[in-house]
């Protein structure tokens, strides 16, 4: 954390925000344009907009900017986490449904890794993405489950690259509405629909763009495996239970292919479920992961909990 440092601008026409992160390259455009919409910066005395152009010979004053480094999960001991699994190199969680895993900032609290890092905080260093914070995969705030969180570096890259190499067995129960009777394998290739203001997945050949606008998308193969194990009746509305099973893990696969395919995830409204009242988050569980221990080498599978909706 940079504090109490001031500076002169040297030159006139350039961007207070550039002049900053120029003085201070160990911090970030983003912890810059926060310190100054916050007034952790000041241009003399006064607090100012982070797209002021310098005049030249101004006083900069930095009561407070983030530097690179402090973007890490802050701990919140609020956050209770279930861990079903502890050894030495791995740690496995069983988050509820409406928690999101990572935070978005520094400064946000409440998801499953606030928690962890308050009870684990060897693994606030670890990973590729610091706001993972050593965990090695997400799922959506909305879907229960399994996350699996490495608690050394070396443990990181060994369990990173099986999820690379699509070598993790990934197993999930789905409750979707209607009938379902026999099981099978979808593929498509995902985007984002780049016609919607927030993230929704869509198959490449059903969006509506022309030629050249879709080649400027990339997009990501996914491939599913379910099958029907169980049917219940809610309401006199049939629902059927799937297995799932993937290896890749593009954004809303899942959710994505099996709407795609007809198939709706209840209460998952973004694909087109009908909404179901009084229910949090749509349902969808991170069931279990089959993959080699870091350390010893040795075959695991890790297992959940069933989630009351799926027990019937």
């Amino acid at each position: 954390m940079i504090e109490g440092k001031s500076i002169t601008a040297k030159e006139g026409g350039v961007r207070l925000d550039a002049a900053l992160l120029s003085a201070f390259p160990s911090s970030t455009r983003a912890f810059v344009r926060e310190a100054i919409e916050s007034g952790g910066v000041r241009v003399n005395g006064r607090r100012a907009a982070k797209g002021l152009k310098l005049r030249g010979g101004e006083r900069i004053d930095v009561v407070s900017l983030a530097e690179a480094s402090d973007n890490t999960v802050a701990p919140d001991p609020s956050v209770r986490v279930r861990a079903i699994f502890e050894d030495a190199h791995l740690l496995a969680f069983d988050k509820p449904a409406g928690m999101p895993v990572q935070p978005l900032a520094r400064s946000e609290t409440g998801t499953l890794m606030n928690g962890v890092v308050s009870r684990y905080p060897e693994c606030i260093p670890l990973g590729d993405r610091p706001l993972m914070a050593g965990a090695l995969h997400r799922i959506d705030a909305d879907t229960s489950g399994l996350v699996l969180v490495a608690r050394t570096a070396a443990d990181f890259d060994a369990l990173r690259s099986q999820f690379t190499n699509q070598t993790v067995k990934k197993t999930y129960l789905a409750l979707v509405e209607g009938s379902v009777a026999v099981g099978g394998t979808l593929e498509n290739d995902l985007v984002h629909d780049p016609t919607l203001p927030f993230c929704r997945m869509v198959d490449i050949r059903k969006v509506r763009l022309s030629g050249p606008e879709k080649d400027k998308l990339k997009p990501l193969h996914a491939v599913t495996n379910f099958r029907p194990i169980g049917r219940t009746f809610e309401e006199n509305e049939e629902r059927t239970l799937l297995e799932v099973t993937i290896f890749t893990g593009v954004t809303h696969q899942i959710r994505a292919q099996l709407a795609l395919a007809g198939m709706h995830i209840v209460n998952d409204r973004l694909y087109g479920a009908f909404a179901v009242e009084n229910q949090t988050g749509h349902c969808l569980h991170a069931l279990a992961a089959k993959f080699t221990h870091p350390a010893s080498g040795d075959d695991m599978e890790i297992r959940t909990p069933l989630p009351d909706w799926a027990r019937f």
